[in-house]
């Protein structure tokens, strides 16, 4: 499983013209997820993401987690962070969950992060959208369940 996290000003998901999701101050997160991956990674990468202390405390210092500033969530499903480069030029993407799996443990993510944090908003599993987003510093973080086992 893999968490892209990126502090934003503010960001929103886009499906079809219509904004389903947006948020100000607090995190955006890309979430892949792979053939292997299970709900107790989910909770270990959602554990990690809430206390991660990357927001300015009063002296400038990041210090302070997405609770502590009252910080927000949108959450996006992305295949894609499953691309494997390394043969040719177009990506395979055979290390990607299935459907069913990585719809299941996304919709798992967005409950657990919603048990958290007061504004939880997310993207359409599986539909085409846009996303926009100020991203704050810029301050972009990388969490991969492959690290912590």
């Amino acid at each position: 499983m893999k968490f892209v996290i990126q502090r934003v000003n503010y960001a929103s998901v886009t499906v079809e013209e219509a904004v389903i999701g947006n948020i100000q101050k607090g995190l955006l997160i890309l979430v892949g997820v792979g053939q292997e991956d299970t709900k107790e990674e989910a909770d270990r990468l959602v554990k990690k993401l809430i206390n991660l202390r990357i927001f300015d405390d009063e002296n400038g210092k990041t210090n302070l987690a997405l609770k502590d500033v009252g910080g927000e969530l949108l959450i996006v499903s992305q295949f894609t962070l499953y691309a494997d480069c390394r043969k040719g030029n177009r990506p395979s993407f055979i290390n990607a969950g299935s459907p069913d799996k990585a719809n299941e443990l996304y919709e798992y993510i967005i409950e657990e992060c919603k048990k958290q944090i007061s504004k939880v908003e997310h993207g359409e599993f599986g539909a085409k959208m846009k996303v926009e987003l100020l991203n704050d510093g810029p301050f972009t973080i990388i969490l991969d369940s492959a690290d912590f086992k």
